[in-house]
């Protein structure tokens, strides 16, 4: 699986645009704004644009995905539909986060937990990971041996859980369940930050170990 990863917005959000080697068929997940700079990407590399795929419904993170969606004529897929809620409410988050005013939308397609989403050769496992957000799911690509995590583990952290309808509790009962039952050498890519590994965050994350709550 081949990974381009583009920071977007004043948040430096990673938006990753994911491809599958044999077949050149790519998605882009997460992206949270900044569409000229994705489409510029895109056409540097001559990807052929499937869908978009999302992992929650916070603004950095979906905030380009209707005008790239309308862009290379494709659809929206995810998240889970717990996260309804944070989508419809995309022009509240908008003045929250001091972003440019921004219309509510809703994908294509929910996700659930189990589903398995096929990109070219990829099979991406949906798993569903609430705590950040209710309705948050990832993306493991077991070929590659690779998590597109979104908000809910990064290097040295975990996802905050004071935004409305989080939940520390359950954010870190779906690391343990959905993250950490993966390989210690499955690498880690997070919506923020550098990338990690499952083993490394298992025995240094001082969120996980209690260290820090």
């Amino acid at each position: 699986m081949k990974v381009l990863t583009i920071p977007v917005t004043p948040f430096a959000q990673n938006c990753r645009v994911i491809a599958c080697d044999e077949t050149g068929k790519a998605a882009i997940v997460d992206p949270g704004g900044d569409a000229e700079k994705i489409i510029a990407l895109v056409k540097q590399h001559n990807l052929s644009i499937e869908f978009i795929l999302l992992t929650h419904g916070h603004l950095d993170h979906v905030g380009a995905s209707k005008l790239l969606a309308k862009e290379f004529g494709v659809e929206i897929i995810g998240p889970h539909a717990e996260d309804k809620f944070w989508l419809d409410g995309l022009p509240m988050q908008a003045q929250m986060f001091g972003f440019a005013p921004h219309d509510a939308f809703l994908p294509h397609r929910w996700l659930d937990e189990g589903d398995v989403v096929a990109l070219g050769k990829l099979q991406l496992q949906v798993r569903h990971c609430p705590g950040h957000t209710p309705g948050h799911v990832v993306f493991y690509e077991p070929a590659s041996a690779t998590v597109l995590v979104g908000d809910v583990l990064f290097k040295g952290s975990v996802g905050r859980t004071d935004f409305p309808k989080g939940d520390a509790s359950q954010l870190k009962h779906a690391i343990n369940t959905k993250l950490f039952t993966l390989d210690d050498e499955t690498k880690v890519m997070s919506g923020h930050g550098e990338d990690t590994t499952i083993g490394y965050e298992k025995r240094n994350n001082p969120f996980m170990s209690g260290r820090f709550g």
